[in-house]
């Protein structure tokens, strides 16, 4: 037996392994959270388009939800306003969220879309105004995690409906929907909404099989400065406790927020992964090992 044919038979092992998955999936619907250093790096880029164009293609619904967190302060930066962040949610007053519509559904949005179309799928893009998809109102000042100070947002809302009609019907004609985080108000405003956030309650509304969010770690640490304390399965009683503590803290709590909402609305199973491994969603997807860290109930 040649080298060559080793190779082929190994590869049709991972086909064999992956035959369970296919077939527990066909049909199902995965909302994937894009964001992170895998929105950065050209290589990641194409790795995650592929990935999602594969699962449409062998009959899983894949859904887009993107923030670009990234380039909204990197746009604010060139205007020389400086962004603000608290519990892990920008700080939106009007001049900024006039910057984050224009930089995450003008531009970002499109280059998914673009990206995907140029690999041989079919997205379309929406923000959560499209539809009135995404409905909002305004979220009131909130306390500051570990402290005594209050906060108020802005432009930030939380959702209080989601019409997923227009996904549904995307769909079921072969498209791929790549949604931004941006919803409408009750008086037409645009809203900022955290992507993660955004994920959670479409996975949600959508009783979606899965919730997989992207990030730039390798999941969830029992202990921020130990690598080797990687949480694998994170219960809801101790998410919570980890945030209210501090162990969570910064951009992962609106991820395990995500997750905890998907969860208490039907969603079989949310994952936290690393978007800095390529194919990262093929491995946590159809691999008997997955990655990261799975919030459960």
């Amino acid at each position: 037996m040649t080298g060559e044919v080793r190779k082929l038979i190994e590869k049709a092992k991972v086909l064999i392994e992956a035959l369970p998955y296919l077939r527990t999936f066909a049909n199902k619907t995965f909302v994937i959270k894009y964001g992170g250093q895998a929105m950065v790096s050209d290589e990641l880029k194409k790795s995650v388009m592929m990935d999602i164009i594969l699962l449409k293609y062998i009959g899983i619904n894949p859904i887009v939800v993107h923030g670009g967190g990234a380039e909204v302060t990197q746009m604010l930066n060139r205007l020389g306003k400086e962004a603000v962040f608290a519990n892990g949610l920008r700080v939106t007053d009007k001049e900024t969220m006039e910057v984050v519509e224009m930089v995450l559904t003008g531009k970002v949005n499109k280059e998914i879309v673009s990206l995907i179309n140029s690999h041989g799928g079919k997205a379309v893009g929406l923000s959560g105004k499209d539809s009135n998809l995404l409905v909002a109102q305004k979220r009131p000042p909130e306390p500051i995690s570990g402290s005594n100070e209050v906060v108020d947002l802005g432009y930030v809302g939380d959702i209080v409906e989601v019409n997923p009609d227009v996904i549904h019907t995307l769909s079921a004609q072969g498209y791929i929907p790549v949604i931004s985080s941006i919803a409408v108000g009750v008086n037409g405003e645009s809203l900022n909404i955290n992507a993660d956030h955004v994920a959670g309650e479409l996975a949600a509304a959508l009783s979606a099989e899965k919730l997989i969010l992207l990030t730039d770690v390798e999941g969830i640490f029992a202990d921020a400065d130990d690598p080797t304390s990687l949480i694998s399965t994170l219960p809801k009683a101790q998410a919570l406790e980890m945030i209210e503590n501090g162990r969570i803290n910064k951009g992962m709590i609106p991820k395990v927020q995500a997750c905890l909402t998907a969860l208490e609305h039907g969603v079989t199973r949310t994952h936290i992964i690393d978007g800095r491994l390529p194919h990262s969603l093929l491995l946590e997807i159809f691999t008997d090992h997955g990655i990261g860290t799975m919030v459960t109930t």
